[in-house]
């Protein structure tokens, strides 16, 4: 029911400042502008979302059912269980789904994103198998999500590489300077998304799910220092070489594991790559209706509203307003991560600005301590069918600004 006016609310707007656009401003073009948009964004959306995904997930759940079959996912899940069920109260101790969330954890930690979303995906799908309320999210599908769109990630390969190769256009001369900012904003958000729907769950914060949370930012912060003792070139590299090493590595792993269990790899990778592109053939319908919606609210301006009337209230607040000029990159990514990363190069590209600036790294610090919460709304739920979302959206905004707050903090610690 909230995703429904979400995207009535996208539509609805974007047409009625449109109109005041034409009546009040004369911009005799806005509406095909909106019309035009709505035609690529439609179209985009299969060629450009669904069918790079379709080959991805298509892969990726062909090695999750070996890894299944090998019993890969339910030993994964053991190991995690002390932490996981006091996150997920409602998953059964060992279940699959546990092992599902962590790889997708896993994947998005290490930068992977398209590896991410197949894991992801198949989780959902486990979690449904234990609703007993068909199309309505359950708790610990929405703890999911909100996790998943805080983007943790400690390898902000994107953000570096992007920082990196700007040419004559745009060229950071320490591209990999936002390196630990990023990971501590992206770990903040993490930690802001367990907090707002723990304690909208009453989750019970005892002992162990205290001290675990402890140990991973000990761990965390751990790597971060010995990376960050690196030179810069050295930091480009590790990003660079490890997380995909990893990745090969655990894939290579898991056909190894199937060797050894005596399964027949390839009938089970087919088995699961088939339920890959029954997963694309649902969710397109959800991608296309949110993501054009999305399309119609931006091309309409909307956004420059918003930023600009951000912009005034801070200025009238009399707060240091450094952090402004990077503010429309948070203010996007809830809802499109590609507009997002197109005002990241706005920033860059700025001749008052660059990526060395301060507002170009607290920029790059948006862009990689969050992940587009519409996008996998859609994307999620859709997969399952789940039409009552609950509060997932004002958990997963909440979550957001919580993330956004830090991150100013860190950027002016680190950079001001």
């Amino acid at each position: 029911m909230v995703l429904n006016y979400v995207w009535i609310f996208f539509f609805v707007c974007g047409f009625l400042i449109a109109l005041y656009k034409l009546i009040f401003l004369g911009d005799v073009e806005i509406f095909k502008t909106l019309v035009d948009g709505l035609f690529k964004r439609a179209g985009g959306s299969v060629m450009e979302v669904g069918l790079p995904l379709a080959g991805t997930m298509i892969f990726f759940l062909g090695i999750m059912k070996i890894a299944e079959k090998a019993g890969g996912i339910q030993w994964l899940a053991k190991i995690l269980n002390p932490f996981m069920k006091r996150l997920f109260p409602g998953v059964p101790d060992q279940h699959p789904a546990m092992g599902e969330m962590v790889m997708n954890f896993s994947a998005n930690m290490l930068g992977l994103d398209n590896a991410a979303t197949p894991f992801g995906l198949k989780a959902m799908k486990s979690l449904e198998e234990l609703n007993p309320q068909k199309g309505t999210a359950t708790n610990a599908q929405i703890m999911f999500l909100v996790l998943h769109t805080s983007g943790l990630t400690l390898i902000p390969l994107s953000i570096i590489a992007l920082r990196s190769t700007g040419g004559e256009l745009y060229q950071s001369l320490e591209p990999a300077s936002i390196f630990i900012p990023c990971v501590l904003a992206t770990v903040s958000a993490t930690i802001a998304s367990i907090l707002v729907v723990g304690l909208k769950q009453k989750l019970k914060f005892d002992r162990v799910l205290i001290l675990s949370l402890l140990s991973a930012i000990v761990f965390v912060s751990g790597i971060l220092w010995l990376i960050h003792s690196l030179p810069d070139d050295q930091k480009q590299q590790v990003s660079k070489i490890y997380g995909n090493l990893i990745l090969l590595g655990i894939i290579v792993a898991i056909i190894a594991g199937g060797i050894w269990k005596k399964i027949n790899c390839f009938d089970a990778f087919i088995e699961g790559a088939k339920e890959g592109f029954e997963v694309i053939l649902k969710i397109l319908p959800y991608l296309v209706g949110m993501l054009v919606s999305i399309q119609i609210f931006r091309d309409s301006g909307a956004f420059e509203y918003i930023i600009a009337g951000a912009k005034g209230l801070f200025i009238w607040l009399g707060v240091n307003t450094d952090f402004v000029d990077a503010l429309p990159v948070a203010i996007m990514k809830p809802f499109s991560g590609s507009g997002a990363r197109g005002l990241l190069v706005d920033v860059y590209s700025n001749p008052a600005l660059g990526p060395d600036s301060f507002a170009g790294k607290l920029a790059s610090i948006f862009q990689g301590s969050a992940d587009t919460t519409f996008y996998i709304i859609a994307l999620y739920f859709g997969s399952v069918g789940i039409k009552n979302i609950r509060y997932s959206i004002w958990a997963g905004l909440l979550a957001d600004f919580l993330g956004v707050i830090a991150a100013i903090i860190i950027g002016y610690i680190f950079f001001h």
